[in-house]
Parts: structure tokens; C-alpha cells; sequence
């Protein structure tokens, strides 16, 4: 099992920034990649951008010259810089780890930050 923390969600007015991070404990070899997912009322839950264990990075179109995704992996940790943030981007936001063990693949989610953006 893999224990995801997430922090460093709340509201900020649009053209502002947050930061999400998000720590892994527990059963993280094998981790594959790390990345950020979110959910509007109303949506389906949609991909933000993924980061694998060698750095390649995902990003939607959405969000792409504006979010960025990093990870340390000493500290198991991804984290998602957010700029100039639109209402739109308003939603929760979730943490997940994909781990693959002998070619099967597992998915972890964190509980959800919920990200604010109004004036």
C-alpha cells in the first residue's frame, strides 16, 4: 500500500499562485510516476500533469506555461507550482502514484486538496 499527503491547496484570487505537494510513504519502490489529477463539480476527474521516475513530464493542454510538476524522489515527494490561475482551474485536486510490479500496474490516490480560484 502507498499513503499519499497532500497539502498546500485553499483560495487565491485569479492570476495568483499555489503550490500542491504531496509526500508517499509506505510501498514506493516501484514507483513509476507521480501526478496530479483534478475534479470541477459537475466533471469527471481530469488529467493536470504526470512526472516519471526519470523526469518525463505530462501536462494538459489547459495547463501547459502555467503549472509545473516536479518531483524529489529522496523525499517521495511531486509537487505542482500553479501560476496565473484562471476561475477554471478551480476544482479538487488529487495526488496519484502509479506503481507496476511485474507489469501490472497500480493506481493510489490522495484524498483531494480543493483549489479556489475568485476575486
Amino acid at each position: 500500500q502507498v499513503q499519499l499527503v497532500e497539502s498546500g491547496g485553499g483560495g487565491v484570487q485569479p492570476g495568483g499562485s499555489l503550490t500542491l505537494s504531496c509526500a508517499a510513504s509506505g510501498s514506493i519502490r516501484s514507483i513509476n510516476s507521480m501526478g496530479w489529477y483534478r475534479q470541477a463539480p459537475g466533471n469527471q476527474r481530469e488529467l493536470v500533469a504526470t512526472i516519471t521516475s526519470v523526469g518525463s513530464t505530462n501536462y494538459a493542454d489547459s495547463v501547459k506555461g502555467r503549472f509545473t510538476i516536479s518531483r524529489d524522489n529522496a523525499k517521495n515527494t511531486v509537487y505542482l507550482q500553479m501560476n496565473s490561475l484562471k476561475p477554471e482551474d478551480t476544482a479538487v485536486y488529487y495526488c496519484n502514484v502509479r506503481r507496476v510490479v511485474f507489469a501490472t500496474s497500480y493506481d493510489y490516490w490522495g484524498q483531494g486538496t480543493q483549489v479556489t480560484v475568485s476575486s
